[in-house]
């Protein structure tokens, strides 16, 4: 698995704000809050003979609190890296949204005109195919 950079959970954190960042944001929070699946648990809901061991959720919350601190994304994928290797089945769900996040990072659409006034048509948004313009007559000069 390609691991999770703090920079690229810094990102996300700061990028909920948009469809693609919510939905990344709210998949990762779905998937840290799932139980540890390795072994059995112990009374205070940690992994049999991993006492200590982070869910995730404490550093999540923390990286939501304040989504530009490099710290608390480091601490957060620290988390997600160690609950990794001990829990095959999040290791699995991870890489799966990892994926997923990534492949959705391309998604937004960010448009901006400048340089003063513009002679001719302007679309703005993603994917056009074949966009056909029709100018009135005086316009084709």
């Amino acid at each position: 698995m390609d691991p999770i950079t703090a920079a690229a959970l810094t990102a996300l954190a700061g990028s909920v704000g948009g469809d693609a960042g919510r939905s990344a944001w709210q998949g990762l929070t779905a998937l840290v809050r799932r139980p540890f699946r390795r072994g059995g648990t112990d009374d205070d809901g940690m992994p049999d003979g991993a006492p200590g061991v982070s869910s995730g959720e404490p550093e999540l919350a923390a990286l939501a609190a304040q989504p530009g601190d490099p710290l608390r994304a480091q601490a957060l994928a620290t988390a997600l890296g160690v609950r990794a290797a001990l829990d095959g089945e999040f290791r699995a769900l991870l890489e799966e949204w990892w994926r997923e996040a990534r492949r959705g990072a391309g998604d937004e659409i960010h448009n901006s005109i400048s340089g003063g006034t513009q002679n001719g048509p302007v679309l703005q948004g993603r994917d056009f195919t074949s966009p056909t313009f029709r100018l009135a007559p005086d316009e084709r000069d």
